[in-house]
Order: C-alpha cells, then sequence, then structure tokens
C-alpha cells in the first residue's frame, strides 16, 4: 500500500468516481457512492482497500478478501463476493496504474531531494549558461560553460553538466548524474548515478601496448526517454549514440559507443550492448542480454532475459538463449536435453 508518510493522495474518490476516471464498469452501482480509503496489493487488502487481479493463478484469493473495489477481468467477477464493489476491464492493471496517477499524481514525477525549489546558493552555475524560467538546481549540483538548460527542469544535488550540453524542458536529472557532449530533449528522466557522455571504449594494439582511440561523437537522447540508476551511455567514436524516443531503460545498463536504439523500446537492468549496435522502434531486451558489437536488432523483437545474441534478429522474431536463437528452436533444444536427463539448463 502507498505510505501515507511519503505519498498522500491528491484527493477523496469515491467508487463511481474511480469507475468515471478508468472507464471500467462498475458491476452495482448502488455502491457507487461510498468512498475507498487506499490502494493496496491483492494479498494486502482489507476493508477500505482498492486492489486488482489479474492472473487465473491467483483466483482462490478471491474468496477471503475483504477489499472495498477490486479491478477484474469478466471471467474472474463471479469469484467476487456481492458487497465488493468489482470494477470489470479487460486491463485490471493498466486500470488499476491509471487510478494510482490519478491519485498520486507527484508518485510519477521528480521533485527537489530537497524539498526546495530555485536556484541554491551552494550551487555553481557557469555565466554563460542558460537557464529558462522554473528550473530548480540543488545543492553542490555545478553547470558548465555554454549549457543550456529548459523550463521545469530539475537539476539535483551533485549533478554534473559538462560545458555546451543541451537539457530540454521538464526533465530531471538525479543526483550525482554526469552529463558531457550530450544533448537531452524534453521530459528526459536520469534517475541518480547516471553517466552519459563519457569516452566509449576504444583503444588498438600499438607499440607502447594499448592505445586510446578518439571518441568525437555525442549522445543524443531524444524526448520522454527514462533511465534507470547507474546507467552508463557512452558517446560515439565519429557517429552519434542515440536513444529514440519514449524508450525506457532500467538501472545497471551499459550502452556503448554508437549505439542506435528505436523509439518505445524498453531495456531491463543489467543489459550490455556493445558498440555500434542497432535496435529498431518497440523492442524488448529482458535482463542481462548481452548483444554482440555491429549488430542489427530489428523492430518489435523480444529478447528472453540473460540472453547472449550474437547474430543479426529480424522485425517482429522472439529470440532467447545462449546463444541466442529463435525461440521455439531454444524451446525445442532445451526439452530435447531434458528428455536425455541432463541438467535443465541451456
Amino acid at each position: 500500500m502507498a505510505d501515507p508518510m511519503f505519498f498522500k493522495p491528491a484527493c477523496r474518490m469515491t467508487l463511481g468516481d474511480i469507475a468515471e476516471i478508468t472507464g471500467a464498469s462498475l458491476r452495482d452501482p448502488q455502491l457507487a457512492s461510498n468512498l475507498f480509503d487506499k490502494l493496496s496489493a491483492l494479498d494486502n487488502a482489507g476493508e477500505g482497500d482498492v486492489t486488482f487481479i489479474e492472473n487465473k493463478k491467483y483466483v482462490d484469493r478471491l474468496s477471503n478478501l475483504k477489499a472495498a473495489g477490486i479491478f477484474c477481468p469478466q471471467e474472474l467477477a463471479s469469484r467476487v463476493s456481492s458487497h465488493i464493489a468489482v470494477f470489470i476491464t479487460k486491463n485490471p492493471h493498466r486500470d488499476f496504474a491509471l487510478l494510482a496517477r490519478h491519485l498520486y499524481p507527484d508518485a510519477v514525477k521528480p521533485d527537489s531531494w530537497s524539498g526546495e525549489g530555485g536556484i541554491s546558493a551552494s550551487a555553481y552555475i557557469h555565466p554563460t549558461a542558460q537557464l529558462e524560467d522554473n528550473v530548480t538546481v540543488e545543492a553542490g549540483a555545478a553547470i558548465g560553460q555554454g549549457v543550456s538548460i529548459g523550463s521545469g527542469t530539475l537539476i539535483s544535488a551533485n549533478a554534473v553538466i559538462a560545458a555546451n550540453c543541451t537539457v530540454g524542458r521538464q526533465s530531471y536529472i538525479g543526483p550525482n548524474v554526469s552529463l558531457k557532449n550530450t544533448l537531452l530533449g524534453n521530459r528526459v528522466y536520469l534517475h541518480p548515478g547516471v553517466c552519459v557522455g563519457q569516452d566509449g571504449f576504444g583503444f588498438l594494439p600499438g607499440p607502447a601496448g594499448l592505445e586510446k582511440v578518439p571518441q568525437l561523437g555525442r549522445v543524443i537522447i531524444q524526448d520522454d526517454v527514462e533511465i534507470g540508476s547507474n546507467t552508463t551511455i557512452d558517446r560515439g567514436a565519429l557517429d552519434d549514440t542515440i536513444i529514440g524516443e519514449g524508450t525506457k531503460i532500467d538501472n545497471q545498463v551499459q550502452i556503448a559507443h554508437n549505439v542506435r536504439i528505436g523509439r518505445y523500446c524498453v531495456i531491463a537492468a543489467q543489459c550490455g550492448i556493445a558498440g555500434s549496435v542497432t535496435i529498431g522502434d518497440m523492442t524488448m531486451l529482458g535482463g542481462a542480454v548481452g548483444l554482440a558489437d555491429h549488430l542489427t536488432i530489428g523492430s518489435r523483437v523480444q529478447i528472453a532475459a540473460r540472453s547472449g545474441v550474437m547474430n543479426d534478429i529480424p522485425d517482429g522474431e522472439k529470440w532467447g538463449g545462449l546463444p541466442a536463437r529463435p525461440i521455439k528452436q531454444w524451446f525445442r533444444e532445451v526439452a530435447t536435453l531434458r528428455s536425455f536427463g541432463l541438467p535443465k539448463k541451456d
């Protein structure tokens, strides 16, 4: 449930308000005027709570449910007691999340870690930096020469923005984020510890050992991208590293130089993407996926967690395994190995 110390609801609502906001169908309209107290997970829901169920494997938990209301699909509605408000919907989790965003709008947008707005006297801002109206800069942040920051953006404590970087409007630069050689769009969220624009990993053998290859490109992050804590994104060697509009990247992901990621991709934690990989739109990488360098991964591709990809993948395919191959082939191979009594791992 939402902790009242940290998350306070923006308003009081009735069960009828929930149906109106989400578009779900309220099974018993006579319950519409009832108020509810809070949102809870199915296992913890008590009297006055609103929860949801989406997976049929949890249906046995409905018999003892004491909630005020529940989002559920039509086929499960009959399993819920008549005194509980049932919001019938095809997408219970999505509608529950919509309600949560309405009740707790501050939970889905960044706010000042210090609880204060404006420009801290303890921040360093170069005289040539240009900050639009309503920018917050917290204590210890450093903003370099020629930096441009759009209105409504929050620069958190100890963030460092190097010379000539651009940060768009309504963006969020979390604590201890570093930006160099980087252009950010609008509504870009970089969570604590993100590092963007540092040298790519480029070395060549020479007379004195490994000699550094100059990394002369940039990082371009388009609108509505969100990047999780401690993710690192290297600048390009000659071309740019590009993260496409609307893409969401989890914590502790490594993105190497010259990588190009399309729009509305989802990349889970601990993925490693080697240099010069191109990824199409709406592609999803599970946790700890590794991509070898210079690959082309198509649009709408899905790659299973912990897969190691060493070949190009066409549009729309699902791959998994180590080395990764089409997922049906991988499943067949795993099933064959199990039939011989070998260890149940790929």
